[in-house]
C-alpha cells in the first residue's frame, strides 16, 4: 500500500485511511514529493499549480 502523510510536531499523519490492525507492525520508506525534489533544482514560483500539475491523472509519464 502507498499512501501519502504530512510531516507535523514529529509526527507523520496519513492523509487517507489505513487499513491495519491495533499494533500491526510496518516499514515506512519516505520519499519527498517530486516538487521538493525539483525546487531543489530549480526556482518554483507558482508551488499549488506545478502541485496540480503533477498530481493530474490525465497526464502520463514520458
Amino acid at each position: 500500500m502507498i499512501i501519502k502523510a504530512v510531516y507535523e510536531n514529529n509526527v507523520l499523519k496519513p492523509l487517507e485511511k489505513l487499513v491495519l490492525k491495533e499494533g500491526e507492525e510496518v516499514e515506512i520508506e519516505v520519499k519527498k514529493s517530486p516538487i521538493d525534489r525539483l525546487e531543489s533544482v530549480i526556482k518554483i514560483s507558482k508551488r499549488g499549480w506545478v502541485d496540480e500539475l503533477i498530481e493530474n491523472p490525465d497526464l502520463e509519464p514520458i
